[in-house]
């Protein structure tokens, strides 16, 4: 008598992929990506990185997120026939949301998946809020903390307050400790905005969400929480159970 092992290499119950490009130096959305979905059954990450190191406005910088190596990526991330793709990453806040608007357009267009991101997700979060009054905090220097604000402000939200670090090195975002971003959550909640949103994937503000909810009474959006959330929306997958990360994932 003749045996395989197949029955032993398919799944129990069924698997929720999600994929996520990556900025290379990027060292804080994957655990934390990760630790989100562990609340999910059969969910799980798979990265894809190409190459982010320095955030600006100068012409070299603003290059690190021209869409063919983004695309390049998507395209590994098919392979593992994911059923989302996910950019966690913000630049579209200062270089505009049409950036992010194109390339879930060019992913789905090339890999026939669908595609979310960080950007897009926080602003659908905040249009459910009645006076899209938000609080913003990054790590990012002025110049691009400026132009994050003008682009929310012409989209029809209302940036109350803001808080930077004036960082510009994107390693160094990742070792900006959990004080210090409470820190400045604390610091905007005095303009009693509808939500504060942590605009940044590899500064480490998912985990406070629940912390600062419960101490200031605000609702917080950390961009690397926001892109998950969005994912398994798409994937038609309930994130009630999804607990410890801020109630935009009981909403």
């Amino acid at each position: 008598m003749t045996t395989t092992a197949t029955a032993h290499l398919q799944p129990e119950g069924r698997r929720h992929l999600l994929g996520v490009l990556t900025p290379s130096s990027n060292t804080v959305l994957e655990p934390a990506t990760s630790a989100i979905l562990g609340h999910v059954p059969g969910a799980s990450a798979h990265f894809a990185r190409f190459r982010v190191t320095q955030i600006g406005l100068g012409e070299r910088a603003r290059a690190q997120f021209d869409m063919a190596p983004m695309l390049a990526a998507a395209h590994l991330l098919a392979d593992a026939r994911v059923g989302v793709i996910g950019w966690s990453g913000t630049a579209a806040s200062w270089l505009g949301f049409d950036r992010d608007e194109a390339l879930c357009e060019a992913i789905t267009a090339s890999t026939g998946i669908r595609a979310c991101t960080s950007v897009l997700a926080l602003n659908e979060l905040l249009a459910r809020h009645p006076g899209r009054r938000f609080a913003l905090v990054s790590p990012y220097t002025g110049d691009v903390q400026r132009e994050i604000v003008a682009n929310f402000n012409r989209a029809g939200y209302h940036v109350v307050a803001e808080a930077h670090l004036g960082i510009s090195d994107n390693f160094a975002f990742s070792e900006v400790g959990e004080d210090e971003i409470l820190d400045l959550c604390r610091r905007v909640a005095g303009a009693r905005p509808e939500a504060i949103v942590i605009m940044c994937t590899n500064m480490r503000g998912a985990g406070l969400a629940d912390r600062v909810e419960r101490e200031l009474g605000i609702p917080l959006y950390d961009s690397t929480s926001a892109v998950v959330w969005k994912a398994l929306r798409l994937l038609g997958v309930d994130a009630a159970g999804v607990t410890g990360w801020g109630s935009l994932f009981a909403a």
